[in-house]
């Protein structure tokens, strides 16, 4: 199991989430939950960004919409980063 860390950007970028997609809150809490037992999970389609967002990862919420994190292992601690669309998700 894995500490998830909501860092400010991350909170406000959910709410805001939230309110934009009411239809896609269930599949957020689900995907939020799933990170948190094992972010590693095939269905999240866990993946490392290059280039300005190196060290940084992406997992998806659906087809459009990703959530980036970090994880570190060693604490076994996720560091929620953002949510939005494709493009949104990686700034």
């Amino acid at each position: 199991m894995y500490t998830l860390v909501w860092t400010p950007h991350f909170t406000r970028s959910a709410e805001r989430f939230s309110r934009l997609h009411p239809e896609l809150r269930a599949k957020l809490v689900t995907v939020v939950r799933d990170l948190e037992r094992d972010p590693f999970r095939p269905h999240l389609r866990y993946h490392q960004l290059a280039g300005e967002l190196e060290g940084v990862a992406a997992v998806s919420l659906t087809h459009s919409y990703r959530i980036t994190l970090t994880v570190i292992i060693t604490a076994q601690e996720i560091v929620l980063l953002g949510i939005g669309s494709h493009d949104e998700g990686y700034r």
